[in-house]
């Protein structure tokens, strides 16, 4: 059994083919994906797509790489995140890849997104990018470990790694860790221990070998398992069981 911890399944690409996306999940063993917030005018599209089905879960928030972009309060998100499908606030971050200073105004959503969780006891879904060290800094600021939350596509060094998970969150891997050339994504699925362990689509993004460079969903989330557990040497069961107890763990208002 299997579980998508992250994945984008209301970006048009994928909703247009939800149906099949559906039973291709059932026929791979995937029970439950996250269907992952990025802003809040899509959000309410968002919702009515996993309203209909018992096995698809939501967040609410709004991804550091959308500029001009509404950006929620903390009340505002506390009082959406209270809908029953909603278990995480997020994702929510830093990236600086692709935006030049000043970037306050996405340091300053960051915050808002923590204390927001904080608020709710809901944990955070966390993507940093060329930002890791404000990223780290920032929870720590913010007393983010109180509530925890994953450290979704995660592709930083292992000492980051573990300064993350020393503030109470999961490390999850996507489709990156089965590229040959992810060096220091395979030291870290190598070594974060199995109990903070999540496995991740970011569908329609990043499919894994051998769909690189295709369309992805997450039906396709067992090849991020059996990548992983080739890396640790260990049974593609022993991943999935634990990938997934981890999922329940972590959002733990979702009802097995």
């Amino acid at each position: 059994m299997y579980v998508d911890s992250h994945c984008h399944l209301n970006f048009p690409e994928l909703a247009a083919d939800l149906p099949a996306i559906l039973d291709r999940m059932a026929a791979n063993q995937v029970t439950h994906a996250l269907v992952v917030s990025v802003n809040m005018p899509e959000w309410p599209g968002l919702m009515s797509l996993v309203e209909p089905h018992a096995n698809l879960w939501a967040s609410v928030g709004v991804h550091p790489d959308y500029e001009d972009t509404p950006d929620p309060s903390p009340e505002e998100l506390a009082r959406l995140s209270e809908h029953p499908k909603v278990v995480a606030i997020g994702e929510t971050g830093l990236d600086y890849y692709r935006l030049s200073e000043p970037l306050d105004w996405q340091r300053e959503r960051f915050r808002s997104h923590i204390r927001a969780a904080r608020d709710t006891g809901l944990p955070l879904i966390v993507h940093t990018r060329s930002s890791a060290e404000d990223t780290v800094r920032m929870l720590r600021e913010e007393r983010a470990a109180e509530v925890g939350g994953v450290m979704h596509c995660f592709t930083e060094t292992w000492e980051v790694a573990q300064a993350a998970l020393d503030q109470n969150f999961y490390i999850s891997l996507s489709g990156i860790v089965t590229f040959k050339n992810a060096q220091i994504v395979h030291e870290v699925a190598a070594k974060v221990p199995l109990d903070r362990l999540l496995i991740e689509t970011d569908s329609p993004y990043l499919a894994p070998v051998p769909y690189r460079g295709k369309l992805n969903d997450p039906s396709k989330v067992i090849h991020v398992a059996e990548k992983i557990a080739d890396l640790r040497g260990i049974p593609v069961a022993d991943v999935a069981r634990a990938s997934t107890e981890n999922f329940f763990n972590l959002f733990n208002k979702i009802k097995k």
